[in-house]
Parts: C-alpha cells; sequence; structure tokens
C-alpha cells in the first residue's frame, strides 16, 4: 500500500512546488512515486517542463505525473457502471447512454478523484501517491468522503430495516429481485450485508484515513498572516474529518520562536526559493516524510476504558 500525501494551505503560496519538490526527493529516494494533480490550471506542466495528460505520465526515473480530469475520469467510470449493471441485471438499460454525453454535476471532480487515487493505491504500482489538489475545503471533504458515505449507509439502511415501509415492501423484495436481478436477496440480507463492495470500499478507506502511515497532509504557509490564518483553519478542519496533520512547511519564509507558537505542536520546515530549474536546495529542505514524531491524532478510541480523545487546539 502507497503513502498517500497532500497538501494544504492559501492558493498563490506554492503548495504545487512543494508537492513537485516532495516527489522528487521520494523519486531519488527509489521510490516509486505519482504526482497527481487535479487543479485544470497548466502549473504543473510548466514547472515540471513536461506536458502532463489524464494518462500516468513518466518525469523522471521512478516518477510519474497524471492530471485527474473529471470528464476523463467519469467516461471510464461509467463504463465500470455499465458493465456492472449487465453483470446483475437481466434487462440492462444504461447501454445506450454514454460517458462522453454526461456531464460533470457539483461534488462529482472530487468524488472521482478519490476513486482514482484508490485505484492507483490498489494497482500496487507506486509507494507514494502525491495529491496536488485545491488543498482547501473541497480537498478536506474529499477525504472525509468514505466517513460520511459509510455514516449515510449504516444510519438510512438501519432507518429502511425498521420502519413500517421497510417491513410493508420485504414480503416483495424477494420476487421483485428475482425478476429484475440475477441476484436475489432479503431485505434482511441487504440489510446485514456488511462484506458487499461498496461498504468494503469505505471502510478500507476509513482504515487508510486513520493511519498516518498511509494518509497524511502538511500545511503549507508563508509569513504572511493571511496565510498563516488559513493554514491554521485548516488545520482545524482536518481534525474533523480525521485527517492527520504531520507537519508544516515555510516555504519562503524562516521559521522564528513566533511561528513555532502558532503551530505547537507541529515541526516546523523552512523551504527555500527555487531558483531556476535547481530543485535540489528544496529537496534538500524537506522534512522525513516517514518518520514523523509526535504528530497529534485528531481522534483516539480507547475501546476498553471506553474513552474517546479528541485533540484541541485553539486556533485563533
Amino acid at each position: 500500500m502507497a503513502l498517500i500525501l497532500t497538501f494544504l494551505g492559501k492558493g498563490g503560496i506554492g503548495r504545487t512546488t512543494v508537492a513537485i519538490a516532495t516527489a522528487k526527493k521520494f523519486a531519488a529516494q527509489g521510490k516509486r512515486v505519482l504526482l497527481a494533480g487535479q487543479e485544470p490550471i497548466p502549473a504543473m506542466s510548466l514547472l515540471l517542463g513536461t506536458p502532463v495528460s489524464a494518462s500516468p505520465t513518466e518525469i523522471a526515473p521512478n516518477l510519474q505525473a497524471v492530471y485527474l480530469s473529471a470528464t476523463v475520469m467519469l467516461e471510464q467510470n461509467w463504463t465500470q457502471i455499465k458493465e456492472l449493471e449487465a453483470q446483475y441485471l437481466r434487462s440492462p438499460t444504461l447501454k445506450s447512454v454514454y460517458g462522453q454525453e454526461l456531464g460533470i454535476l457539483p461534488g462529482m471532480d472530487t468524488a472521482l478523484a478519490l476513486n482514482a487515487i484508490r485505484e492507483y493505491d490498489k494497482s500496487g504500482q507506486y509507494d507514494v501517491i502525491i495529491y496536488d489538489g485545491s488543498g482547501d475545503m473541497q480537498t478536506l471533504r474529499m477525504v472525509g468522503i468514505p466517513d460520511i458515505l459509510s455514516w449515510y449507509v449504516r444510519r438510512f439502511r438501519k432507518v429502511l430495516s425498521n420502519s413500517d415501509l421497510g417491513g410493508m415492501l420485504a414480503p416483495f423484495i424477494q420476487p421483485i429481485a428475482s425478476a429484475i436481478f440475477s441476484v436475489s436477496s432479503s431485505l434482511d440480507e441487504l440489510a446485514k450485508d456488511s462484506d458487499n463492495q461498496a461498504t468494503s470500499i469505505l471502510e478500507a478507506g476509513k482504515a487508510a484515513l486513520a493511519n498516518p502511515k498511509r494518509v497524511t497532509a502538511y500545511l503549507v504557509t508563508t509569513e504572511d498572516p493571511i496565510a498563516i490564518a488559513t493554514a491554521k483553519y485548516l488545520w482545524g478542519s482536518a481534525q474533523q474529518v480525521a485527517l492527520t496533520v504531520s507537519g508544516v512547511l515555510l516555504n519562503r519564509s524562516t521559521v522564528t520562536d513566533a511561528l513555532t507558537a502558532e503551530f505547537e505542536p507541529l515541526s516546523l520546515s523552512s523551504i527555500p526559493h527555487r531558483e531556476g530549474d535547481d530543485w535540489q536546495p528544496l529537496i534538500d529542505a524537506l522534512p522525513d516524510f516517514q518518520n514523523v514524531a509526535n504528530v497529534p491524532k485528531s481522534v483516539t478510541v480507547d475501546v476498553a476504558n471506553r474513552q474517546v480523545q479528541v485533540f484541541y487546539r485553539v486556533l485563533i
């Protein structure tokens, strides 16, 4: 399983530059790296000096880059949906609808990006996946999808099975399912089926998010007060989706006692300004992403003692 790393911070402070330097650092260590960008602007391609497409492109030894295009991902996923429909339905209805016809609804791009990252991780081709997204609340909502969706599934599955409507429909589920689907299930079986593919995917996502050695984020900021305030706000917001923030990268800024106090107990690293195509000073200044100490977990559940510990810090 790959380490999935992303960066949070105000726009325009060099998150993409930091992401590229991080990718180069891991690649130089012999790690198989995928740098995945989602922003439609050409910054990543210009900084890499190579066009980045919707298919992984080799940039350097051990380093590939990909642009997570929502339209391409939707078309690919639509094909998979039609294959599943043909597998389970006796008379498929979506075969006449093509992925090229579909438009992107609000929020679909982040869900598609999360699924793409999941599939790249599942492929086993990469040791590190670096996600260079919007770096704001949109990224955090994407990261929180598995936990939120699993809650909806559990809650409303139980509500339906316990409702009068569920009880009234239960006798009809079996014959209707037999007529429409290639498989049949009772309402109780559907409610208790925790091993279906969707549930397994959501649970795997939650487990990965709970492990900072699998999924983690770093704050990127400068000395600008607005950038600092934004980074602290995103730090607090990350706690709400159980995303571990492992440190702070000060881009083109120097570590001071005041800045250290702002982000305590996180460690701070000062990243120098990039001169031309010389990435080495940035690479050398980056922290050891795989050996982070004293990182507070957002939530710790102690089942034996029936305790829930929540990391809390006033971020104002």
